[in-house]
């Protein structure tokens, strides 16, 4: 038998995973715990959530914890021994037998709950178990999880099952011996039961399964659920003697050991088996282990185990001695962890706080203590085992993190030995976990670019990949020439979601792709993802200054809109212009004038580009309103647009196009070319017009379409024509526009269209400036700037322009001065024009009269040519009194061109009035002297006191009656009746209302001699008239001795 049992050993490969480590007593440690000192009398040891629980032949029971100490004792079965427990949710469950009864006790504590004075724990129930009436020994038992079932075998082939254990323990009602009636779900009198297990329930199956193991069987019996309660049925019939089976570590199927292999047993049918020739006496599982413990045998240096030679080679045993070998096994991963031998047998086997420990049947203690994960990857790597290192890890449920780097130490491994597409399986399971650039490193060789493909590739479907990736990628595609992986790739969609439901980020950077595809000459992939992820402005980007495909490029900007047209055109515009001058033209003309969306025309030739030459440079006018057009305010959204009723350029009708055309399509564009998003959407809301002025730049070399441009703008957008016709544009008003932009737009549409029409000449070879400049200026209901105009006008020499301008100014001052200037330039004309202009301007500026005076009387040229119109400018000087005779005469005898017989009628006219009037004057002046000599000899009269006054007065000075007495005389020599004079009058009536006015004159005088400001600003005016006027009022005489005195 010894060597039968030597001859056993495993087939599969054998690692040191676990130490052997004796475990002491803690307060002697030259011995084995205490509670096991006396290991011949343990009957049983079962784990629980309070710690190791042992019982002995004595029927006590001992709580241990995890230093080994006893923590609790009590006796669970007086005057027997406890065979079985188990132990759920603090409950413990002990078989055994007593001495007082002749069937088994089955007893339920509560560890939960102890008594003080016999630290026992709670008991709850306590009955017996049987089954007919001859009693016969408990060989198994099983508890499920959530103590609901109870499941007890006996050794005459009997199961007896108890149902809602677990609402019967936690009942008050009841007496202690309460227990549910348990059944009886198997009889087998010819096979003791030998092993019970439940399968608890999962999501594939929510019922309660009961796996009954005999001698010669293994049964299933569903303990819950719809169903349950009928005969067990067979699932093997291949048994197990006792202490053979058990549940594995899923709880999911009961393992069954024979002599020649281990096998797993499921609901329906017998699973795995794993070939372990050999006697077995017990088994184990301790987590994804199983344990199993051999029946004692006589080793042999012969044997086929290295474990049992081994151990014959370092010990001298005595002849005839037995060992026993414990061995735990990875089942899962065909592998031998520990294989050790036991010289005195094994008592027990038992998992406690996460280790495995021995008991021998000496009373020693050794724990199997597993190595870390760590190590033994370490141990698997120096043996290169990686694919058993991964199978481990996954066994023990490692984090992504930790199985990572096995991948990478495998790839690693491979790379090594030159397996590049193994290692890179390997690297692509790295990817989150190991920077990328590690593994490309590796990769960079042209011999090993394809797995670098591989890798990147997979990052971008992961969405793990940068710019960089991106770009390295696409040039391997290149390099490699693939354009069937290149088109799969581009055209790649997002694998990811977001929570809304739409497309999260693309799987690789797509301004990377883009730039990439245009560097190595792939513009139609390039215009693919441009024109697919809506990029307006790399896909016009390639379509003009890669692909030269200006066609497609003006087709896809009015697929865009006004609005995104704006900012793209702002940038290829010239381009454009340059190579498609009419088109781009009326593409430019929608966009500023036109709220509908934008009229995809059908054309299916291509324009050939050509370049037309332009005339003189306006840039003038952008230099002096660059400052303004920076500033322009965005225009508002969703305004309408005004349409013009008439124009000589008629636009299409716009049309709506969800899609491209293929009319529309260049030939070199990529096949199956996707329709943007943006051409896709139907406008329904108005399209913002921007403002015209964003684009003036780009005509700079075409002139003749930036007048039709402009004119068009003007016309449709504001209803505005240099034709002054009576008949009115239709438009339509734009409630949300900015007025004040849209009045510095048209300014500067007028402005530069002015300038055009300047610069353009009418014939070939002559300098005349456009009809139509001349009619803008005449119009005056556009809305130009003048004083820009008349910069241009006379930057550009436009005489009617200027004059026009001079006189709606007026400054008809310069005008005159003007053609003065021209006369001076040789012009022959100007000097009559000069006469002309003043006969037209003196009515109402009678100070160009001296200005043509001096300029005919300038030459003796001119003075011979206009002496009739020299006499003329005198004959209205004088009548008008415009200059005095000194001012005339100096005027002509500054130069010794004008001789006095040119003036010397006018002279002698001037002289004899002057005469006349002096004689007026010397005739005024005697009267008031004498007048006021007569006024001197009243006043000295009256002063006289010893001159008696004589009245011969008869009449009353106010009834006018015959006087008589009593009469009032007054010095002035007006007489009254006493009764038409009022009671207390001092002065006479008739005097006083002209003295009174006289005192109030004087009065007035006197406050207007202290206002010095007044006076001085009316000298400034009237000069010497001002100072004789104030003479008169005695403003300037000295103040009186009275008023100083005051």
């Amino acid at each position: 038998m010894a060597q039968a049992t030597s001859a056993a050993a495993p087939a599969w490969r054998q690692y040191p995973f676990f130490d052997v480590v004796p475990v002491k007593d803690i307060h002697d440690l030259g011995s084995a715990p205490e509670v096991f000192q006396k290991t011949p009398e343990i009957s049983t040891i079962v784990a629980s959530s309070f710690g190791l629980i042992v019982a002995d032949i004595h029927g006590s029971v001992y709580l241990v914890n995890r230093d080994f100490e006893i923590a609790k004792s009590w006796i669970a079965h007086t005057g027997g021994r406890v065979t079985h427990m188990a132990e759920r949710r603090g409950m413990l469950i002990t078989l055994g037998e007593e001495d007082a009864a002749r069937h088994p006790f089955l007893k339920v504590w509560d560890l939960q709950t102890f008594d003080k004075k016999t630290m026992a724990p709670l008991l709850l129930r306590s009955a017996k178990v049987q089954s007919g009436n001859r009693p016969h020994p408990v060989s198994t038992i099983a508890l499920s999880a959530t103590l609901s079932y109870l499941a007890i075998g006996l050794g005459d082939g009997t199961v007896i099952l108890y149902r809602h254990l677990d609402q019967s323990i936690y009942s008050n009602s009841g007496s202690l011996s309460t227990l549910p009636k348990p059944r009886v779900i198997h009889e087998s009198p010819t096979e003791p039961i030998t092993g019970l297990g439940f399968r608890e329930p999962t999501e594939e199956s929510p019922n309660v399964h009961l796996f009954i193991v005999t001698t010669n069987r293994v049964l299933c019996y569903q303990a819950s659920g719809k169903g349950s309660g009928g005969t067990p049925t067979v699932v093997d019939e291949i048994g197990a003697g006792l202490g053979c089976a058990t549940m594995d570590w899923k709880a999911s199927e009961i393992v069954v050991a024979r002599d020649e292999a281990i096998y797993l047993c499921g609901m329906e049918s017998r699973g795995a088996c794993y070939a372990y020739e050999g006697l077995k006496s017990k088994i184990h599982t301790h987590r994804n282990y199983i344990v199993i413990v051999s029946p004692p045998f006589s080793p042999s240096a012969t044997a086929a185990s290295a474990t049992v030679r081994n151990f014959v080679a370092r010990n001298v045993a005595p002849p005839g001695s037995d060992i026993t070998k414990v061995t735990v096994f990875d089942p899962e991963n065909k592998y031998v962890a520990h294989s050790g031998t036991f010289t005195e047998g094994v008592r027990e086997i038992f998992s406690a706080w996460g280790k495995l420990y021995v008991l021998s049947n000496d009373g020693k203690l050794m724990c199997l203590e597993e190595k870390s994960t760590s190590t033994k990857l370490d141990m698997l790597y120096r043996k290169g085992l990686y694919l058993l290192a991964l199978n481990i890890a996954d066994s023990q449920q490692l984090d992504e993190p930790h199985i990572a780097d096995i991948h990478k130490q495998y790839g690693d491994h491979l790379y090594t030995k030159g397996d590049y597409d193994g290692a890179m399986a390997q690297y692509i399971q790295t990817i989150r976990y190991v920077q990328p650039s590690y593994v490309i490193r590796k990769f960079l060789d042209a011999q090993r670019i394809h797995n670098l493909v591989t890798y990147l590739q997979e990052l971008h479907s992961l969405g793990l990949a940068n710019s960089d990736h991106t770009t390295l990628l696409l040039n391997t595609y290149t390099k490699l020439k693939d354009v069937a992986r290149l088109d799969s790739f581009i055209k790649r969609e997002s694998l990811r979601t977001v929570g809304d439901g739409g497309k999260d980020d693309l799987p690789f950077d797509l301004d990377t792709a883009i730039r990439v595809c245009r560097q190595a000459g792939y513009f139609e992939h390039a215009s693919y993802l441009a024109k697919k992820y809506e990029r307006h402005e790399d896909y016009l980007r390639i379509q003009i200054e890669d692909a030269g495909n200006y066609k497609d490029a003006l087709m896809y900007l009015r697929r865009l809109g006004a609005e995104a047209a704006e900012s793209n055109l702002a940038r290829y515009g010239r381009a454009m212009l340059d190579n498609l001058p009419e088109e781009t033209t009326d593409l430019l003309i929608d966009i500023c004038t036109s709220l509908s969306p934008l009229t995809v025309e059908h054309e299916e030739n291509d324009v050939a580009p050509a370049k037309q030459q332009g005339g003189p440079s306006y840039l003038s006018y952008l230099a002096l309103n660059r400052a303004s057009v920076a500033s322009i305010p965005s225009p508002v959204d969703s305004a309408p647009t005004p349409t013009a009723a008439q124009g000589s350029a008629k636009l299409p009708e716009p049309s709506r196009r969800d899609s491209p055309t293929d009319a529309a399509r260049n030939s070199n564009s990529p096949p199956a070319t996707p329709t943007t998003a943006t051409a896709a959407k139907a406008r329904t809301s108005s399209v913002k017009r921007p403002s015209p002025r964003l684009y003036f730049a780009h005509f700079v070399d075409h002139t003749d379409h930036f007048v039709r441009f402009l004119e068009t703008v003007a016309r449709k957008r504001w209803g505005q024509a240099v034709e002054n016709t009576t008949e009115a544009f239709t438009i339509e008003a734009d409630p949300n526009a900015d007025e004040q932009a849209e009045k510095r737009d048209q300014v500067a549409v007028w402005n530069t269209l002015f300038e055009l029409y300047l610069s353009h000449s009418s014939s070939p070879g002559t300098r005349s400036a456009d009809p139509k400049a001349l009619a803008l200026l005449q119009n005056t209901t556009l809305p130009y700037d003048p004083t820009h105009a008349l910069i241009l006008c006379s930057t550009r020499g436009f005489t009617p322009g200027l004059v026009l301008l001079w006189e709606r100014m007026g400054m008809q001052e310069d005008v005159v001065r003007f053609f003065m200037d021209r006369h001076q330039d040789g012009e022959p004309d100007a000097s009559a024009e000069v006469v002309r202009r003043v006969k037209e301007y003196g009515a109402g500026r009678p100070h160009l009269y001296p200005l043509v005076l001096r300029f005919l009387t300038s030459t003796p040229a001119l003075l011979a040519k206009h002496r009739t119109d020299v006499a003329d400018v005198l004959r209205v000087i004088d009548e008008e009194k415009i200059m005095p005779p000194v001012s005339v005469v100096q005027v002509l005898s500054r130069n010794g061109v004008a001789s006095v017989g040119l003036v010397k009628e006018w002279l002698m006219a001037r002289i004899e009035a002057a005469r006349q009037e002096v004689d007026t004057d010397q005739e005024l002046i005697k009267s008031y002297r004498s007048e006021t000599q007569a006024k001197l000899r009243q006043v000295e009269e009256l002063s006289d006191p010893d001159r008696p006054r004589v009245f011969h007065v008869t009449q009353c000075s106010s009834c006018g009656g015959g006087l008589d007495l009593p009469a009032v005389h007054f010095m002035c020599n007006h007489s009254y009746h006493q009764r038409c004079v009022a009671e207390n009058e001092a002065e006479c009536p008739n005097c006083a209302r002209d003295h009174g006015m006289i005192r109030e004159i004087r009065r007035n005088n006197d406050r207007l001699a202290d206002q010095h400001d007044l006076f001085l600003s009316e000298v400034r005016e009237g000069g010497f008239g001002v100072l004789a006027a104030g003479f008169s009022r005695g403003t300037l005489n000295m103040s009186r001795v009275e008023d100083v005195a005051a």
